[in-house]
């Protein structure tokens, strides 16, 4: 692939830790008993993706892969919050794939304009004012922040075009948009001028236009990586139309009926739902064409398909127009341009129970659970959920955890604190 343009990318996102929770108590002269004041900690900062219209490349993932947010603060005395993290925002250009990099399932579809939440941040854990009971006046503990939320994404950019320029190298596509839109490709005349793709908007009427997309040349074996077009092949997948330019001036000694059925059968090997997209063939360079045999082969080899095929010279500018109004006609009864449903689905985490935790009583009597998996583990619970719930208990209930609580004296009614979690013990 050309150094000047990546469009995959393997990235890792880190949200930010919750901050903790503090023991303070209220000091003031003439006051007495003033309590508990431990403020909380702040959230941790969360990865957020943006489209940004402006990047056409997923250049800036190659060389910076790992992506951290901030942790929130920790709380302070005098009922004092911690600061919240920032939120790390990360621009992607539009059509960008968001995946699962271990199942290849898709997180987002980043299409729109809306902003997406790659990775929470940790909640901040309660500083002890919270803790303040009738029958507890003077909790001496806190509750630490949770872990931000992690993940390894692979990012990889479909381009957003109506229209996708297929055919083999130097067949005149980077000359056609040229011709039909303000974009200005790299033109030569040499095979693989055309190293990324190029996007252009051509304007039809008021109030008509289209995207159009040079994809780089394919060859044949492309679906299976030869040249650049197993690279580029992806970028096809959401146009609405395919435009299958061939050279039929016969000047590089080319068969203008066996390029069409290359290409075709290149686009059938990627993908069987792309080669049924809808095709208009443009038989390109006809201002150069000596023999009119090889056109007319061409006409009635994709016409017996049910394919239509328009004569242009893009160098020219002959039949360009009528090509860009044939190409509206068709676009103004197909289907929008693909937007990809999420796949992924968050699963539990798998919790490493045979871990110790640490099992301690306070002061006042409330027994203090914490540990690493246990913190992951409420982080991934919704206690508001039932099934949430009783798959949290299982869980603690398969570690041995109540059981170690027993051995070690507890009894019916004590308080057990876990983080943000605090409930009376039932056997």
């Amino acid at each position: 692939m050309a150094a000047s343009f990546i469009d995959k990318a393997r990235i890792t996102v880190r949200a930010g830790n919750g901050g903790n929770g503090v023991v303070s108590f209220h000091r003031e002269k003439y006051v007495a008993a003033g309590g508990p004041d431990g403020g909380d900690g702040g959230r941790g900062g969360s990865i957020i993706l943006v489209v940004d219209d402006n990047l056409s490349t997923l250049m800036d993932f190659r060389y910076k892969r790992k992506y951290v947010a901030p942790n929130g603060a920790d709380g302070q005395g005098g009922r004092k919050f911690g600061k919240d993290g920032t939120d790390l925002t990360i621009k992607v250009p539009r059509g960008t794939l968001v995946r699962d990099a271990e199942t290849g399932e898709i997180i987002q579809d980043m299409s729109g304009s809306e902003p997406f939440v790659l990775c929470k941040g940790g909640r901040g854990g309660w500083g002890n004012m919270h803790f303040a009971t009738p029958t507890r006046q003077v909790p001496r503990f806190a509750k630490a922040g949770l872990p931000g939320e992690s993940h390894d994404v692979v990012l990889e950019l479909k381009l957003l075009a109506d229209v996708g320029l297929v055919g083999f190298p130097n067949v005149g596509k980077s000359t056609l948009l040229s011709v039909v839109s303000k974009a200005q490709p790299k033109i030569a005349n040499y095979h693989f001028t055309t190293l990324y793709p190029n996007l252009g908007v051509v304007w039809v009427d008021d109030g008509v236009s289209f995207v159009m997309a040079d994809i780089p040349g394919i060859i044949e074996g492309a679906s299976e990586g030869a040249g650049l077009g197993h690279d580029f092949l992806r970028h096809v997948d959401r146009c609405r139309l395919l435009v299958h330019v061939v050279d039929v001036s016969g000047s590089e000694g080319r068969d203008p009926v066996a390029d069409f059925d290359a290409i075709n059968a290149e686009l059938k090997q990627y993908s069987p739902a792309l080669a049924e997209r809808p095709q208009i063939v443009a038989a390109n360079k006809v201002d150069i064409l000596e023999d009119r045999t090889q056109l007319e082969r061409l006409r009635t080899h994709v016409e017996a398909q049910g394919y239509t095929l328009c004569e242009i010279s893009a160098a020219a500018h002959q039949g360009t127009r009528e090509l860009v109004k044939k190409i509206a006609g068709m676009l103004s009864v197909l289907p929008p341009v693909t937007v990809y449903e999420p796949e992924y689905v968050k699963r539990p985490p798998v919790v490493d129970v045979s871990a110790p935790l640490d099992i301690h009583r306070a002061d006042d009597g409330t027994w203090i659970v914490e540990g690493p998996w246990l913190q992951r583990l409420m982080g991934n619970v919704n206690f508001a959920d039932y099934e949430s719930r009783m798959w949290f208990d299982k869980t603690l209930r398969g570690s041995g955890l109540f059981q170690r609580l027993e051995a070690l004296g507890i009894q019916d009614g004590d308080t057990v604190s876990m983080y943000d979690l605090e409930f009376e013990y039932q056997r």
